[in-house]
């Protein structure tokens, strides 16, 4: 990774959040666990748990297998209410490169919209990602989205 230009680096890693919004927002949502590694990490937690350093999450899920549970779940086993999300992203920032991977921060701000009609900001904070080079392209080894407020105010049953 390192042996990429930083513009390259920017562009493969804001590709990679491309296609990670792009697949949530258009439902494909058995698509999504291929963007992971299969030793991959998720977690979703609230911005005053990661402050503090508390392992508390809303989803945690420690490989491409369980992302994949998450939707079989969601599809087949959770019921809720019918919904869209619409991602939207900025300051995609790479930070870095440890290890062979790269460190991305970015910022996003989720609209959800309800079947009624009705559109809100759902969930708004940060990106904080290391993702690595595999033969399919540039994956996500973790992924972990810390959001703003303290609590989400519906059922959190779609990835973030």
């Amino acid at each position: 990774m390192s042996a990429l230009a930083p513009s390259e680096q920017h562009f493969l890693a804001s590709k990679l959040l491309s296609d990670y919004v792009e697949c949530i927002d258009d439902d494909r949502l058995e698509e999504w666990p291929d963007l992971f590694v299969d030793d991959c990490v998720y977690q979703v937690i609230a911005r005053e748990n990661a402050d503090r350093g508390l392992p508390t999450s809303a989803m945690f899920c420690d490989s491409r297998g369980m992302l994949r549970d998450r939707i079989v779940a969601l599809r087949h086993a959770n019921i809720y209410a019918k919904h869209y999300y619409r991602h939207v992203l900025s300051n995609v920032n790479v930070k870095g490169v440890q290890d062979g991977e790269l460190l991305v921060q970015s910022n996003y701000v989720v609209f959800q919209t309800l079947v009624e009609g009705d559109t809100q900001i759902f969930n708004a904070g940060k990106y904080i990602d290391r993702m690595v080079a595999t033969p399919d392209g540039l994956r996500l080894k973790s992924k972990r989205v810390v959001f703003d407020t303290y609590r989400i105010p519906n059922l959190l049953v779609t990835p973030l």
